[in-house]
């Protein structure tokens, strides 16, 4: 088994409701601009409501000029974790990792170990994978098992006016204009999403759900 160690912080969202974005385009220092920083993720109810689908955004800020030659890490494994009982402790985790186009996922399944430190769940049952969309081309997303998945260059869906944000931390305004300027407007970042039934992420009203990018050792 490939063991990966964790390089980066998360993103961490609580979900009640099933509808939650959390966004931090090259906030992290050490891995600002690099193939393991998160943008930002998201979960929401899915088109068929007993679903929730989990969307994990990296290498933020790609110009459609460069969008053809991204590529996800395959030294990078991105690990979507569930807290489905309040405890701020992951219950399950869904693992994504990148190998000669394709995105294999692994799980949802309870976590092999605590801790900064993760072992690839790749002798588990809960198998699947999804060769990875190239830029322009139509989505290709897999389905099995009553779970969908897709990995791809996807248009940053954030919306947010950073300069004018600048502009308030600094106290040289007070608010947000509106509708204010997309910063990210025209960016592209590498977009993994799962879709799965509600039932197999819990039972209870909420979730606590993070995303963790971790770089092979």
């Amino acid at each position: 088994m490939k063991k990966s160690k964790i390089l980066i912080g998360a993103a961490v969202i609580t979900m009640a409701g099933f509808f939650a974005i959390a966004a931090d385009h090259i906030d992290a220092p050490a891995v600002a601009g690099g193939t393991s920083d998160i943008t930002d993720i998201y979960g929401f109810q899915g088109q068929n409501n007993d679903n929730i689908v989990f969307v994990a955004n990296v290498q933020g800020l790609i110009s459609p000029t460069d969008t053809d030659g991204a590529a996800f890490d395959e030294n990078v494994l991105v690990e979507f974790n569930i807290d489905n009982n309040g405890d701020a402790i992951a219950d399950l985790v869904i693992q994504a990792t990148p190998r000669d186009g394709k995105m294999y996922f692994f799980g949802p399944i309870a976590p092999s170990q605590p801790g900064l430190n993760s072992v690839i769940l790749a002798d588990i049952a809960v198998q699947n994978e999804v060769d990875i969309t190239a830029y322009g081309a139509s989505a290709i997303i897999e389905t099995n098992n009553g779970m969908s998945f897709f990995a791809g260059p996807r248009d940053d869906p954030f919306y947010f006016d950073f300069f004018r944000f600048g502009d308030i931390i600094a106290g040289n305004e007070t608010m947000f204009s509106s509708p204010g300027t997309d910063s990210f407007a025209g960016t592209n970042v590498m977009s993994i999403v799962v879709e799965l039934p509600k039932a197999i992420v819990g039972s209870g009203d909420s979730v606590n759900i993070w995303v963790e990018s971790k770089r092979k050792q």
